[in-house]
């Protein structure tokens, strides 16, 4: 940013007038002396970008959400340094003496995946200072950290170092004297100096390997970076795929790059990804720690080609299925009646009530949810109604005697039940659809359709799947008060049988922050089973245990989740508001929902 006085720039611009007579000539200079400015402040400064990690405890802390502090303070921390002590003393003293205008974390950026150790270790020091794990190292390296110990002041709003240190202890008082004059706005610049000035103290050296490594080798485009794209993005950044754009080239790639080094970082992309630290799921949609670092780096060296031709480009060789069935032509194609939705305004949900017209009763091990236009359609649920009856079972599901027909949900993947499992569709059912539309300033008509896909005529499955959810509804809603930025909700339900676990699904509005589910077994033993750190809205994704879990009966699983409903949350819609239970996105709803299987007695519990 170009900072001039308003009176000196009025008078620059004046000579400047006077001395070029042509319009042209005077937007020339003016541009060559912001140009020039911008790029010294660029050297003095460099922009790191905005990140976002996960701490030793496993929250999740995005850097452009602490944009109303006026800076960031990081202390660089390794485990294996034991001369730390005072340094974390220092820190501690300049965080009591600061105030709320900045907030301070720790920075492991050691890369050894030791959160376990670090957590014990700021709990046996009685420190709640954040420890931010810097797994991949991504961000050590785009704040230049080369050691424990080093004290960095960092702009979460231009996200830029304003100040670093390599000896705290000695320059606590400096250090100190800066935070006192970027508070009251005043100038940094012999603060920021004599800072710099001082010698470094003997840390931790924080070695990075990877950054070594594709220095004397960079990542190949055609055999490192397209297979990861091929693998993780490119199912959805595909022609005719749910996301905005394709990654079916090289070229598209490279124009995309600079995006797709922010969304690494701020962990906004693959979408929906999960606290890799707690459990073992099917799609967890995290990026593996060497796979970012390949793409961080190969983007950062300008994102080379090593395809000769477009032949050779990998993306562009991928081919996806023709049909949008997942599991080919279904048996059963449930029609939805067309829905209109207008252009504009907030919807109340939509009810349907639609008729099973198969011949027999048959049992289902499949279905998929095709929506009509995605552009409105946000989410829906419905229950199997049987012959004769006049209501059916809960719009979440659980019921073992019925068939879990999919709904659609954003990213949701279609519904295959586990081997020799599912539920009874019976002939003359009607299925209940409930439907939540929201308008995008254009007219539409929804059309969307259920494909079923059933086992063979005459078999029958031997398990059914079950569920609940520990959810709060209006009996035991406390409204979320105004601008709490982390407004914390638990429930819990108990597993009656001796089941194993399949999948766990959250469920909040735009206001949800986080969300953990956490076992506790009969002998009284805990277990998190899952840390949906950074809940994201629009993603609710049911996550899948690659391997099911065995829950004795009594097993209570509660649901630990947390709202903000601050004005730093921008998604927000009204932070100044008390934000009651509803159906509509600006209200509010906590659901952490299980699946699981009982398990009958001749098959056993292992």
């Amino acid at each position: 940013m170009l900072m001039i006085n308003t009176r000196t720039t009025s008078s620059l611009l004046h000579r400047l007038i006077t001395q070029y007579s042509s319009l042209a000539s005077t937007v020339l200079v003016l541009f060559a002396l912001a140009t020039a400015s911008l790029s010294v402040r660029a050297a003095e400064s460099p922009r790191v970008g905005d990140f976002a990690l996960l701490d030793a405890e496993g929250y999740f802390h995005h850097m452009s959400w602490y944009d109303d502090h006026r800076a960031l303070v990081f202390l660089t921390y390794a485990e294996d340094d034991k001369g730390l002590s005072d340094s974390l003393d220092a820190f501690l003293a300049l965080q009591q003496a600061a105030g709320d205008q900045f907030q301070f974390f720790f920075l492991d950026s050691q890369g050894k995946a030791n959160r376990k150790a670090v957590s014990a270790t700021m709990a046996a020091r009685g420190i709640s200072i954040p420890v931010l794990m810097d797994d991949a190292q991504l961000i050590g390296e785009a704040l230049n950290v080369t050691a424990s110990g080093e004290a960095l002041v960092f702009d979460p709003k231009r996200f830029t170092v304003i100040a670093r240190s390599a000896n705290l202890p000695a320059a606590q008082a400096d250090f100190a004297a800066l935070l006192t004059a970027l508070a009251d706005d005043r100038d940094i610049a012999a603060a920021s100096q004599r800072l710099a000035a001082l010698p470094a103290r003997s840390g931790v050296a924080i070695d990075y390997p990877a950054r070594a490594q594709h220095a004397k080798q960079l990542p190949s485009y055609k055999n490192d970076i397209a297979p990861i794209i091929s693998d993780n993005c490119a199912s959805c950044h595909r022609e005719g795929g749910i996301a905005p754009f394709a990654m079916d080239s090289h070229t598209m790639v490279l124009g995309w790059s600079p995006m797709i080094r922010e969304v690494l970082l701020t962990k906004r992309m693959p979408p929906g990804q999960i606290d890799a630290h707690i459990g073992d799921f099917i799609n967890d949609m995290v990026l593996a720690d060497g796979d970012a670092q390949k793409l961080v780096h190969w983007i950062e060296a300008g994102a080379p080609n090593d395809a000769a031709t477009p032949a050779e480009d990998p993306l562009a060789q991928l081919t996806w299925p023709t049909s949008e069935w997942a599991f080919g032509e279904p048996d059963y194609i449930i029609e939805v009646p067309p829905q209109e939705v207008p252009a504009t305004g907030i919807l109340d949900y939509y009810n349907a009530l639609v008729e099973i017209d198969i011949p027999s009763d048959r049992w289902v091990r499949a279905s998929q949810y095709i929506p009509g236009d995605r552009t409105v359609l946000h989410h829906t649920l419905h229950s199997i109604i049987p012959p004769g009856a006049t209501t059916g079972g809960s719009l979440l599901g659980g019921d073992p005697d019925r068939p879990g027909i999919a709904p659609y949900i954003p990213g949701q993947s279609p519904r295959e039940e586990p081997p020799n499992t599912g539920g009874l569709l019976q002939a003359g059912s009607k299925i209940a659809m409930q439907m939540h539309f929201t308008t995008t300033g254009k007219a539409t008509v929804d059309e969307s359709r259920i494909g079923v896909w059933f086992y063979p005529e005459g078999f029958v499955p031997d398990e059914r799947m079950s569920g609940a959810c520990a959810c709060h509804f209006t009996p035991t809603w406390v409204n979320i008060p105004p601008f709490d930025p982390d407004y914390e909700m638990q429930q819990t339900i108990t597993i009656d049988d001796d089941s194993r676990l399949f999948s766990l699904t959250p469920h909040m509005h735009f206001r949800g922050k986080r969300l953990r589910f956490t076992a506790t077994y009969p002998d009284g033993s805990e277990e998190e089973l899952i840390n949906i750190a950074n809940y994201n809205y629009n993603w609710q994704l049911a996550y899948t245990l690659a391997e099911p879990k065995f829950m004795p009966a009594g097993t209570q699983i509660t649901a630990y989740g947390a709202f903000d409903n601050s004005a730093q949350n921008k998604m927000n819609p009204d932070p100044s508001r008390s934000v009651p239970w509803g159906l509509q996105s600006m209200d509010e709803m906590f659901f952490g929902a299980a699946d699981w299987k009982v398990i009958t007695k001749d098959q056993g519990a292992e």
